[in-house]
């Protein structure tokens, strides 16, 4: 269900029936949860975001980048100082919008796991939608990209709810993973919308084919399937909404009443790796 300004919201004729944005839409008015916004401009908003999620995760797909474990990380040094726990860290004086577009555009240079892939993902689609001007001015020299570290404006936040949206990024658990291969102890993938999900590592598959995936890497003699939980990843909408919305030079910190969805939120690293 969706609320703008406390009243119900019906689809309308803002989006072409088949885009990302309908579908999107769709799924929000059969979901049972109620999903809030003071101005047709927040959900226009959550809604571009989303579908950038989209892309930016199949643009990863298809680029060079590997999946490799934090100790073999790498990255271009002309943007990132490659830390000793194998972090990305923001050089000084460099755009933030040039270092995150360097990772896409010059993806060999680069290999990461994949909780500091969905980071990327936010990144990059937040860059997209509210352009380098704003991304620059909200992030500079504050990137720190390392598994799930990220910058406060982001406001990401896991849920406990049977109820995805394309742009979510879930959590498929391995319980029973090889402890040789500690790393496949589960995956972050982006669901994408058409019963797909991008997972680094293991690329685009159905939820079926992903735990296939991580069932070849069980201990020997593991009887437990991996699956797929109930725990979502999003960031705030609402709240890049506002920001966006905003002025050049607005003050950030005006933006005081920030609407959630409807849900409860767990501790984000009980199920990131």
């Amino acid at each position: 269900m969706i609320q703008l300004s406390g009243m119900p919201f019906q689809q309308s004729d803002m989006w072409s029936s088949g885009s990302i944005e309908s579908m999107i839409i769709q799924r929000m008015i059969e979901d049972t949860v109620v999903y809030s916004y003071q101005s047709i401009g927040e959900l226009s908003f959550e809604l571009k975001l989303r579908k950038n999620i989209i892309l930016s995760a199949r643009a990863m797909n298809q680029s060079n980048v590997p999946f490799e474990i934090f100790a073999n990380s790498r990255c271009n040094p002309q943007y990132w100082h490659l830390t000793s726990t194998g972090g990305f860290l923001l050089r000084h004086g460099v755009k933030p919008s040039d270092a995150i577009q360097d990772i896409y555009m010059n993806s060999s240079q680069y290999a990461f796991e994949c909780a500091t892939a969905k980071v990327i993902i936010y990144y990059h689609a937040v860059l997209n939608s509210m352009g380098e001007s704003l991304f620059n001015q909200l992030f500079q020299n504050n990137i720190y990209l390392y598994g799930w570290q990220y910058d406060s404006e982001l406001q990401i936040k896991p849920y406990y709810t049977g109820h995805s949206l394309p742009g979510d990024v879930v959590y498929f658990e391995n319980p029973d993973f090889n402890p040789k291969t500690p790393h496949w102890r589960g995956e972050n993938a982006v669901v994408l919308g058409d019963g797909t999900y991008f997972g680094h590592g293991l690329g685009i598959m159905t939820a079926e084919q992903m735990i296939h995936a991580l069932n070849q890497s069980r201990m020997p003699g593991a009887n437990q399937s991996s699956y797929l939980t109930n725990v979502i990843a999003r960031p705030s909408f609402n709240h890049l909404a506002k920001l966006s919305m905003s002025q050049p030079g607005y003050l950030i910190h005006k933006y005081k009443h920030i609407v959630h969805h409807n849900e409860s939120s767990v501790p984000i690293d009980r199920y990131v790796f």
